[in-house]
Parts: C-alpha cells; structure tokens; sequence
C-alpha cells in the first residue's frame, strides 16, 4: 500500500523532470539545435500541426537551423509559424528550404534567458513538492482508514521526503548545467 503511493509519486516526478528537460532544450543557448522548434504548430491543410511532423528540421552548422519541408507548398506556413513563435527568428526562404540563423546572445540576452531557466526550475520543484505533499496525504488517509501503524506513517512520509530531496538536486543540477551553456561564450 505505502509502496505503491511511493513508486506512484517517483514515477511523477520522474516525469517532471522530463517535462523540464523538454522545456529546457527548447530555449536558444546561442547555439542551433533542432528542438528549439519542438513547440512550433504548422498549419497544414487547415489544421495545426507539429513542425517536425511536416518537414526535416536539422543544424548543419552551430548557428544554423535547416528546415526542410517534405512538400515545398507549406513553405510560406511554415515561415508564418515561426514569425508568430516566441523565439523571435527570422526565417529565410530560398523557395527549397529555410533557413534560420541564431544570433549570439547578449550579456543582457544571456542574463534574462538564464531569470527564466531559474523559474522554469522553480516551477519544477513546485511541481515535486505538490507530489510529495500528495503521497504524504494518502498516507495519512490509510492511517485514518487504520490500514497501517503511526510507525508505518513515519516510515513512508521519510521514505516519500528522501525521494522528494533526491529530485530536488537533480532539478538544481541540471538548472546549474543549463546556466553554465547559456553563460559559456
């Protein structure tokens, strides 16, 4: 019973730790890497669309992304969905692919790109703390239940914090390792 709400509460956060690492790969560093374009929605035929679903997204140089696209009349969507994207990039149309050229970062760039990783971390520890507060919740209701000893209550709620702090510096690790990409020159 405590096992199965701990194993239920470590499976979510391992999930939101990839959650985090999806949002993260998809903020510019200053370097082209394809998943940059992941959230990016094409219209295609009336209806929106993943953009790695509609064409070959690649970085043939360390500032350049190539975007493919596997039917060449979906060019003019495409450029129209990267213009209204968030990433700010201005694509160009040589009527075969398109080309994106990543800009180096600011000092100021770097510096408000590295406010939003934090937060993007933050949101994730948030995210673990809600699960833990969750799985702790549940063992308190099978203690009301009299499924289990005040013991057995301790146990689990020890067992659930560990794997909460264990989360918790990976999140730290992996926000400290995208600051130091984004900082890098």
């Amino acid at each position: 019973m405590i096992k199965d709400v701990i194993k239920n509460s470590e499976e979510k956060m391992k999930k939101t730790i990839s959650v985090l690492k999806g949002d993260l790969q998809t903020m510019k560093a200053g370097r082209a890497n394809p998943t940059m374009l992941d959230r990016i929605q094409v219209d295609y035929y009336g209806s929106p669309c993943p953009l790695t679903q509609v064409a070959n997204v690649s970085a043939p140089e360390p500032r350049v992304l190539m975007i493919t696209p596997w039917e060449k009349t979906i060019l003019k969507d495409i450029e129209k969905a990267i213009l209204k994207s968030d990433l700010g990039l201005n694509p160009s149309n040589d009527g075969s692919v398109i080309r994106l050229i990543i800009p180096e970062l600011t000092e100021e760039t770097r510096k408000n790109l590295v406010k939003n990783v934090k937060k993007t971390g933050e949101e994730a520890k948030v995210a673990i703390r809600s699960i833990r507060r969750d799985a702790n919740e549940k063992i308190k209701g099978m203690k009301k239940n009299g499924d289990i000893s005040e013991d057995e209550v301790k146990k689990g709620e020890d067992d659930v914090q560990k794997i909460t702090d264990s989360y918790v510096k990976e999140v730290d690790a992996i926000i400290t390792a995208k600051e130091k990409e984004i900082m890098s020159i």
